[in-house]
């Protein structure tokens, strides 16, 4: 598509001086944040809030998924002391939430599972307050692997399922729509008590049955909390946007949405 509507161009203030604290910090901290490896527009916004997504077991994914701008290899050895040193960098940013995601490790026994149950444990020794949430791969649909992160204090169990099911071939090589549902659907049965979430992009050429769809099954596997966003191309190495939708077209989503009886509901660019 031509140039971004402009209700999706935001000013960007270079100049804030926590933009460059968050990145100094995270680079002396040899971290990586899913804002610099997914090249996420916002990641100025963010980082001038001191905020950040924690991305750990590498920067280098074994999926290559059409909509993302994460680098796809062979990925290194996980880091044994990335767990404590995403502790130390979330308690110098004094953060109140903590989230952490990572690449999709299939080249892992168990996906990653343990090294994301041994940083949330580091970041409740540090920061015992401080709420937790962990954005999932799908760990292959292993119920031991989500068994082990679930294991932790977690606030939040993230998984994202992205787009409505008829795209999973081409936008989502390599995972499933039933496997990403079940790990949600999973994760309530195993712990009744914890939030779960879920978020997927429009703009890839969905309809709105298909939509309807994707939110009777999300409603169906329990999640409570939902969020709905723009798909922005990050590189011309990814799909393309097929439409942007409208704030009115958002604002409606939103309301169908709650129809489904979600929680709570997050809708926008």
């Amino acid at each position: 598509m031509g140039s971004k509507p402009t209700w999706l161009k935001k000013k960007v203030f270079l100049n804030n001086s926590n933009i460059n604290k968050v990145k100094t910090l995270l680079e002396n901290s040899h971290l990586h944040t899913v804002c610099q490896s997914a090249k996420c527009p916002n990641i100025f916004e963010c980082f001038g809030k001191e905020t950040a997504t924690f991305m750990i077991l590498g920067n280098v994914c074994t999926r290559n998924c059409a909509f993302c701008g994460i680098k796809s290899g062979k990925p290194s050895l996980p880091d044994i002391h990335e767990p404590k040193k995403v502790a130390l960098a979330a308690r110098e940013m004094d953060l109140k939430y903590v989230v952490i995601t990572s690449v999709t490790r299939d080249d892992l026994p168990d996906g990653g599972a343990s090294h994301f149950a041994k940083t949330v444990k580091e970041i409740r020794k540090l920061l015992p307050s401080a709420g937790v949430e962990c954005l999932i791969p799908d760990f292959g649909g292993d119920l031991n692997s989500l068994k082990i992160v679930l294991g932790e204090e977690v606030s939040v169990l993230n998984h994202n399922v992205e787009t409505v099911k008829r795209n999973y071939p081409e936008i989502r090589r390599g995972a499933s729509y039933e496997v990403s549902l079940g790990i949600l659907k999973m994760a309530k049965e195993i712990n009744p008590n914890i939030f779960t979430k879920s978020s997927f992009m429009v703009g890839l050429g969905e309809t709105r049955k298909e939509i309807e769809e994707l939110l009777m099954d999300l409603s169906k596997a329990d999640v409570d909390i939902l969020t709905i966003g723009q798909y922005l191309r990050p590189s011309v190495d990814n799909v393309p946007v097929h439409r942007y939708y409208t704030p009115q077209e958002f604002e409606e989503l939103k309301l169908l949405s709650k129809r489904f009886g979600f929680k709570k509901v997050v809708c926008g660019t």
